[in-house]
């Protein structure tokens, strides 16, 4: 019982020490979609650090995630892109699918994170990526 003890100590120490040095890595968060939403609408990251954000797509249907700010999502409601996969703050998940991004925005502010296809920012399809000051 005692070496179960020990052992199990060394392994918790060992944990430990791999969080603590893993401190300075990209931080991640996951984002569900699910009845055409987000979960959660409000993710929070610092200016100038990586956020690697996992988007696990739950419904039968595909959906897009895209970051940024007002102009950018000006350009997408009226353009045809038809898939994301080539930058990072525009993805496509597909249909009960998993998709993963990494962002970094240097500047402080409420980005919003929208799905554009047909209808479904107007259902609801909308978060916010909240950069404060790092």
């Amino acid at each position: 019982m005692i070496a179960l003890r020990i052992a199990l100590g060394c392994t918790l120490a060992a944990v430990m020490a791999t969080l603590v040095a893993c401190g300075d890595e990209d931080r991640g968060e996951t984002i569900e979609i699910r009845f055409s939403s987000f979960g959660p609408a409000v993710v929070e990251s610092r200016a100038g650090e990586a956020i690697t954000i996992t988007l696990r797509n739950s419904d039968p249907i595909e959906h897009e995630w895209l970051v940024g700010d007002t102009a950018m999502h000006e350009r997408h409601r009226t353009g045809t892109e038809a898939y994301h996969d080539e930058v990072p703050t525009e993805v496509t998940i597909p249909a009960l699918e998993t998709r993963v991004t990494t962002v970094t925005f240097d500047e402080p502010g409420d980005y919003k994170f929208i799905c554009h296809l047909p209808g479904h920012e107007a259902y609801g399809m909308v978060g916010v990526l909240r950069v404060t000051d790092g």
